[in-house]
């Protein structure tokens, strides 16, 4: 990971292929996390479940307390509102796992 700021956080939303489902989640390592993700072992995980692992969305933050209240407020959002801030920055919906972060 390339060091964008002293501490890194991020709040992500994956989709499923279709892009019927949206997965909103932080961590600090979002490339250990897409891999965890898309290589889950429990098969009872919502993301398993779903075949959620595209990257659509993401922000950076380096205060972990910002990125865990950001993602409760986008996590308590309609389905409509997240599909605008996902068109304010990736109109197309295009996968973006293999960018380098």
């Amino acid at each position: 990971m390339k060091p964008i700021g002293t501490h890194n956080y991020f709040v992500y939303i994956l989709t499923n292929k279709n892009k019927t489902v949206l997965y909103i989640g932080v961590t600090n390592d979002i490339i250990k996390r897409l891999y965890e993700h898309k290589n889950s072992l429990n098969k009872n995980s919502f993301t398993k479940r779903y075949n959620v692992f595209y990257l659509i969305y993401f922000e950076h933050f380096e205060n972990i307390n910002d990125a865990i209240d950001r993602e409760k407020e986008i996590k308590a959002w309609k389905r409509k509102k997240k599909e605008d801030l996902i068109n304010s920055i990736n109109p197309e919906w295009k996968f973006l796992n293999d960018m380098n972060f």
